[in-house]
C-alpha cells in the first residue's frame, strides 16, 4: 500500500531531457540541444538514477545548449519558495513529512492525498512561481524544469529512509540543514486513515461533467456515422431513376 511518495523535481536547466543517466521526458524540443547531445533518454523506472555512472562533463557541456542559463536559485528566493509551499500546504491540506530546497531543485517526502501526486507537485511549484515573480525576485525565463521523480513509497521503512535521505541533503552539499514549519512527523495510523478517506472520497466523488465546445466535441467524438447524410449544395444531382 502506497503510503507516501518522494518527490524530486528541479529547477530550470536542471535535469535535461537527454541527460545520460535517464529522464522522464520523451522528447527535446531545444533543436540545439537535440542536434548536439541526441534524442530524449527515457526511462521508466520509479527508482532515483541520479547516482548511475555517466560523462559528467559531457552533461554539464550540454547545459550551454539551454536557452537561458541553468537556474540556480538564492537564499532569499528559497525563503519566497518555502512560504509559498506552506500556503499550498495549507490551502489542499497536504501532509509534508519532509523538505530540502536546494539551489538547483527540490526533495519532499508528501504522504498520501486524494489528489494525484504530479497535481499536487503542479500547486506548489505554481505557487512559488507566482510569489517569487510578484515579489521581483525572479525575472525572464521558466524557473522549473518539465519532469521531476514521484517515488512511491509503499512500507514504512521505505517513507522513514526517504525522509532521512531529504533532512541530509542539505548537509551533503554543504548547507545548513533546514527545517521547515509546514513539515510534519510521519505516522503510520494517520497516513493509513489519509488513504482510507481519500479513497472514499474518490469513490464518492460526483462524474466530471463538460459543457459547451468540449460538450459539443465530445458528442460529434462518439455520435454514430450517418449513412445518409444530406447531400452537400456542390453536390451534383442524383440521377433519375430506371423503376417506374
Amino acid at each position: 500500500m502506497i503510503l507516501a511518495f518522494h518527490s524530486i523535481f528541479g529547477f530550470y536547466g536542471f535535469w535535461l531531457p537527454n541527460d545520460p543517466r535517464g529522464s522522464g521526458s520523451d522528447y527535446v524540443a531545444n533543436w540545439e540541444l537535440f542536434r548536439g547531445y541526441g534524442r530524449a533518454t527515457t526511462v521508466t523506472t520509479r527508482h532515483s538514477v541520479a547516482h548511475t555512472t555517466h560523462n559528467q562533463a559531457d552533461r554539464v557541456t550540454a547545459k550551454q545548449a539551454l536557452k537561458f542559463p541553468p537556474v540556480v536559485i538564492t537564499g532569499i528566493q528559497a525563503l519566497d519558495i518555502a512560504r509559498e509551499f506552506a500556503r499550498a500546504i495549507g490551502e489542499a491540506g497536504y501532509r509534508v513529512h519532509a523538505c530540502a530546497i536546494l539551489p538547483d531543485h527540490v526533495h519532499l517526502v508528501i504522504g498520501w492525498h486524494v489528489r494525484e501526486i504530479r497535481t499536487i507537485v503542479g500547486h506548489l511549484k505554481s505557487r512559488a512561481t507566482m510569489a517569487i515573480r510578484a515579489a521581483g525576485h525572479w525575472g525572464q525565463g521558466a524557473l522549473w524544469g518539465d519532469h521531476g521523480w514521484n517515488v512511491f513509497l509503499d512500507d514504512v521503512a521505505h517513507v522513514e529512509r526517504s525522509i532521512r535521505y531529504v533532512e541530509a541533503n542539505p548537509v551533503k552539499e554543504g548547507k545548513q540543514i533546514q527545517r521547515w514549519g509546514f513539515v510534519t512527523p510521519f505516522d503510520l495510523q494517520t497516513a493509513v486513515a489519509d488513504r482510507s478517506a481519500s479513497q472514499a472520497t474518490r469513490l464518492n466523488a460526483a462524474p466530471r461533467t463538460i459543457g459547451g465546445a468540449a460538450l459539443k466535441s465530445h458528442e460529434d467524438k462518439y455520435r454514430p456515422p450517418d449513412h445518409n447524410p444530406p447531400p452537400s449544395p456542390n453536390s451534383p444531382p442524383n440521377p433519375p431513376s430506371n423503376s417506374i
